[in-house]
């Protein structure tokens, strides 16, 4: 069997490794130039469920190398404070894994995604922007890049993000629906933000600010647990890994009816001028919290609408197969969007080879990968509406019961 999997991202690249490590033939399509393109990342949660997964996906010398360069963490939990810094209730997020030098809890989304790509040199495609995919009389699949080329395979996996042109294609009516916030995620360096007068107190927790004003912000502070060009030089000489600095990853939350700009104009603004709205939307904050934004790396500061896949529908059994966002958008809050799509990777991995075997046939396969997807994607999704609702107040779909 052989399996085309559309998209270079997170999920996509466990898969892959999934599935090259049972020895069934795959090729990864991404529509960047190169492994260097991606330079817009930020901190991303590991739940325990997400780390179960991504261990039965990944070989171990790539988790060692994540182990070392995920986050070092002196504080867990949530503190929530108003834009006076009054203390507000905040929601809590078990987790009853030990804290090991092994634990993978966070993790920085650039080193990451150059972790997972060590050992996929010979299956990683770039610069293939995907076009459609055609079914063949013999129940393979041809699919056709920009550029012109085109490859056959058993199976096609759509792991091309929110805006998936593979679902357009087979599931034009499953668009994920508007919740109709506005997020500017930011990347801010951690010793810049203190020495220009940041509070202590942000230092070592996930802060959330909810503001009466009907603008709400996050900061999430990645600490690197060792310089990650170091640890690859120790642990996988020939990886590169590029340098990164401790920060924050800022997340600031607006309904579009507070931003008295239409989507057109406010999602195409520069990083810059982002930096700036923001600046001026908490100018009348707490001093601890109003410059905050102000030392956000404008090149790493995008705008993006929050969507959510309500209710996870499961796609028709075959060889066209869902994978992420591409199949289950959710907001991040909770931190758990990444973690289902490693969750999809083993899942969906385990079902392939177990295909390639022989031991079961693609559409019975398939349709269980999608029962046991459908189930915690569900659950992950409501989790996931919950924290928004609870830290936005006002959301264009409300959670599910």
């Amino acid at each position: 069997m052989r399996v085309l999997v559309i998209g270079g991202g997170l999920g996509g690249l466990c898969l892959a490794h999934r599935l090259q490590r049972d020895g069934v033939e795959v090729t990864v399509y991404e529509r960047d130039e190169s492994s260097l393109c991606r330079t817009q990342g930020y901190r991303l949660r590991i739940s325990p469920e997400g780390e179960r997964a991504l261990r039965d996906c990944v070989p171990q010398r790539n988790l060692r190398l994540l182990a070392a360069t995920s986050a070092l963490r002196r504080e867990s939990g949530m503190t929530a404070y108003d834009q006076h810094l009054e203390p507000q209730w905040a929601p809590s997020i078990e987790d009853p894994r030990p804290d090991t030098p092994e634990k993978i809890d966070a993790v920085d989304r650039v080193t990451f995604r150059h972790v997972l790509l060590g050992g996929l040199e010979s299956v990683v495609r770039y610069g293939k922007r995907f076009v459609r995919y055609e079914l063949g009389d013999d129940d393979r699949v041809t699919v056709h890049f920009a550029d012109g080329s085109s490859d056959v395979g058993d199976v096609v996996v759509a792991a091309d993000g929110t805006h998936s042109r593979v679902r357009a294609q087979i599931r034009p009516d499953s668009e994920p629906h508007d919740l109709g916030v506005r997020t500017v995620f930011a990347r801010i360096p951690m010793e810049k933000a203190f020495a220009n007068g940041l509070a202590e107190i942000f230092r070592d927790r996930f802060t959330y600010v909810i503001g009466t004003d009907g603008h709400h912000l996050g900061l999430m502070p990645m600490v690197f647990r060792a310089p990650p060009p170091t640890v690859a030089a120790l642990l996988w000489p020939a990886l590169r890994l590029e340098a990164a600095q401790d920060y924050f990853l800022g997340v600031f939350n607006v309904h579009r009816d507070e931003l008295a700009m239409p989507d057109e104009i406010f999602l195409g603004l520069s990083g810059a001028r982002l930096r700036d709205f923001v600046v001026q939307r908490t100018a009348r904050w707490h001093p601890d919290l109003r410059d905050v934004f102000a030392h956000a790396d404008p090149e790493a500061t995008f705008a993006v609408p929050l969507r959510a896949s309500v209710p996870v529908r499961a796609w028709q059994p075959g060889p066209i197969v869902g994978l992420g966002d591409a199949v289950h958008t959710m907001p991040p809050s909770g931190g758990v969007g990444a973690n289902a799509a490693i969750r999809d990777a083993s899942s969906l991995g385990r079902a392939l080879a177990d295909v390639d075997r022989g031991y079961k046939l693609l559409t019975e396969a398939v349709a269980a990968y999608h029962r046991e997807m459908v189930g915690y994607a569900t659950e992950s999704i409501a989790m996931s509406l919950k924290i928004a609702q609870w830290s936005m107040k006002k959301l264009d779909l409300q959670p599910q019961p």
